[in-house]
């Protein structure tokens, strides 16, 4: 029990230690990402994720559309044909003005894991461009690694 109790004490002070590393605007940064992404894609609330973004917004995904317009109707889509449609945060990673994500998404799909990879730019707190790398998870792999940390 010590141990273990050593162990989350050392993990809490590392955590600790890692956000201190971050600046204030960082901070803030992956924040509003984090707010961003809950409420547009796992709550399917646009309204409430349109907060988060910026007068523009630079889409590089080559299915949607630039503009807060474009979210609009990639939070619609969502809602329409994937409602079921769930993103967990697995790693965030912040750099400046960069915000990246590391996402297991399920539920757009019979039994479909998707890996992605998400990128946000953001000025003044503000998103203002998305890029996004999107792979769908095997059944076999040639490797036990797991495609997300702990698996």
């Amino acid at each position: 029990m010590k141990k273990y109790i050593a162990f989350l004490t050392l993990a809490f002070l590392f955590a600790g230690h890692a956000q201190a590393d971050y600046t204030q605007q960082e901070q803030q940064n992956k924040r509003n990402v984090l707010e961003f992404f809950e409420q547009g894609l796992n709550q399917k609330n646009f309204d409430k994720a349109a907060l988060y973004l910026g007068e523009r917004y630079v889409e590089h995904n080559p299915s949607g559309e630039d503009g807060p317009e474009g979210f609009r109707k990639f939070v619609s889509f969502l809602k329409q044909h994937f409602p079921d449609s769930k993103s967990e945060v697995k790693q965030v990673f912040v750099d400046g003005d960069i915000v990246i994500l590391h996402v297991k998404n399920t539920g757009r799909g019979e039994g479909v894991t998707l890996a992605i990879i998400e990128i946000f730019r953001l000025e003044n707190g503000k998103i203002v461009e998305h890029w996004d790398a999107i792979q769908t998870v095997p059944e076999k792999a040639a490797n036990a690694n797991g495609m997300f940390p702990g698996d």
